[in-house]
């Protein structure tokens, strides 16, 4: 059976959406939902960028895990076309990517993700709390519960 994609859109993909991408992998792991590949990407993101340092803080104080290779990946169309979900952080993203399988956190759970990028830790473990808030929305919006016979 060929994994469905599942992806995560941001600015930059150093912050919100690698977060995201890890936050929802591990809760796909811990209802034992497989068949589902998790990733994330940026509208204008710098390929090859790291995560940035205050994300990777909030995830592992969290206990979170995530790839500490981690490397950002611009947004192609491709990767938009061969997705099941293109979930975007904020409405406006959406604008700017064509497809029809691109929504937003907003339309999927009524909140938006603002970027905390140069706001400090904080600000980032507010965006991982909402982010985390939202998944369980987010896995029944898209049908990805475990179906008990």
């Amino acid at each position: 059976m060929k994994h469905k994609k599942i992806v995560f859109v941001c600015s930059g993909n150093t912050c919100r959406s690698p977060m995201a991408e890890a936050a929802f992998r591990k809760e796909l792991k811990r209802r034992k939902i497989s068949w589902y590949k998790v990733q994330s990407a940026g509208v204008n993101a710098k390929e090859g960028t790291p995560m940035n340092p205050e994300a990777q803080k909030a995830l592992s104080e969290a206990k979170i895990p995530y790839s500490e290779s981690f490397k950002s990946s611009l947004l192609t169309q491709k990767t938009v076309d061969e997705a099941m979900a293109v979930i975007c952080m904020t409405r406006d993203l959406c604008d700017l990517i064509p497809g029809k399988s691109v929504m937003s956190f907003y339309e999927l759970t009524g909140k938006d993700i603002p970027d905390p990028f140069g706001q400090g830790i904080d600000a980032y473990r507010v965006t991982l709390r909402n982010i985390r808030e939202c998944i369980p929305t987010i896995i029944s919006r898209l049908g990805l519960e475990v179906k008990e016979d």
